[in-house]
C-alpha cells in the first residue's frame, strides 16, 4: 500500500496513529448534527436552513456547513415546477392584478393567495385547493376532492375564514381560472367583504409563493410515494401541511422560523 501511495512506511504509520486535531473533532461532531437535522427534515433542508437550525453549542458558518455537506454527499431535495391546472379560457369577468408581485405584508390577513394543484393516485387524480396568508407564508385553508369544481376552492376559502376570523378588506389573489371567476366564488368573496385580485394571463410569477408551496409539497413529501387510493394521498397531504410545513418547516422568507411561529417572532 505504501508503494502504491508513494509514501514511506514511517510516514504512513505516523499518519494513521496521529491524534485527531481539535478542528477535525469539531467537524466530526458538526457533521453528526448536520446529518441529524437533515434526516429530521426528511432530507429537505439545504445548508442555509441547516445552519439556522444548528444547536447553540454547534453553531458554524454557512460556508463550513456547505463544505461538510458537499464532502459527505448530503444535499437538499430539488424543487421542480408543475404546470397549472385551472382553465382561463372563458368569458367570465376577471379582476385587476392588485398584488402585482408585491408579496410583502405588514400584518396577518392582509394578502391571501389561492390556487389548485393535483396529485396522482391509482384511483385517479386528487385535486387540492389551498389558501396561503402571505404574512408568514402559512397555509390557512385547504380542501381536497376527486373533481376540480368551484365547491373545492370555496371549501378552502371557507376554512381559511373559519380559522382566521378574517374580516372585510383582505385581498384574495388567484389565477384567472374559471373556478375563481365563477359567480358562486365571487359571491363568496363579496359576502365577506374581500377584494378579488387575479394574475395576468399565463403569468405564473404573479402567484409564485403559492406555486413554490406546491413544488415543496410534491418534491419534499409526495413524489416518493405511489398512492393506491385518494385516502392515502389525503393522509400524506394532511401530515405535510398541518404537522410539518405550518409548524416545523423553517422558511427563509420568515427569517428561518416556521409559518405558524412567524407572528410570535414579530
Amino acid at each position: 500500500m505504501c508503494q502504491a501511495l508513494k509514501v514511506s512506511r514511517s510516514g504512513y504509520y505516523a499518519h494513521i496513529t496521529r491524534p485527531v486535531s481539535k478542528r477535525g473533532q469539531e467537524n466530526r461532531e458538526l457533521l453528526e448534527a448536520i446529518k441529524d437535522i437533515h434526516e429530521k427534515s426528511h432530507k429537505i433542508y439545504g445548508s442555509p436552513q441547516i445552519t439556522k437550525n444548528l444547536p447553540p453549542e454547534k453553531k458554524a458558518s454557512r460556508g463550513r456547513v456547505a463544505r461538510l455537506m458537499k464532502a459527505n454527499g448530503i444535499r437538499s431535495k430539488v424543487v421542480k415546477k408543475y404546470k397549472a391546472t385551472t382553465n382561463s379560457n372563458h368569458n367570465l369577468p376577471v379582476a385587476e392584478n392588485l398584488i402585482a408581485q408585491d408579496f410583502r405584508t405588514s400584518k396577518a390577513n392582509e394578502k391571501w393567495l389561492s390556487d389548485i394543484t393535483y396529485i396522482p393516485t391509482a384511483e385517479g387524480w386528487l385535486y387540492l385547493a389551498g389558501v396561503m396568508d402571505l404574512h408568514g407564508r402559512k397555509l390557512i385553508g385547504w380542501a381536497m376532492d376527486s373533481s376540480m369544481k368551484t365547491d373545492l376552492i370555496s371549501a378552502a376559502l371557507k376554512q381559511a375564514i373559519g380559522r382566521t376570523g378574517a374580516a372585510t378588506g383582505v385581498i384574495v389573489h388567484s389565477d384567472r381560472g374559471v373556478q375563481y371567476a365563477s359567480k358562486e366564488y365571487q359571491q363568496l368573496l363579496k359576502k365577506h367583504g374581500f377584494i378579488c385580485s387575479m394574475s395576468r394571463k399565463g403569468n405564473c410569477h404573479d402567484n409564485s409563493p403559492m406555486e413554490s408551496f406546491w413544488g415543496k409539497l410534491k418534491m419534499e413529501w409526495l413524489n416518493e410515494h405511489n398512492f393506491k387510493t385518494r385516502t392515502e394521498a389525503k393522509k400524506a397531504i394532511f401530515e405535510y401541511i398541518e404537522l410539518f410545513y405550518n409548524r416545523r418547516r423553517t422558511h427563509s422568507s420568515n427569517g428561518y422560523v416556521p409559518p405558524f411561529a412567524y407572528d410570535i417572532q414579530q
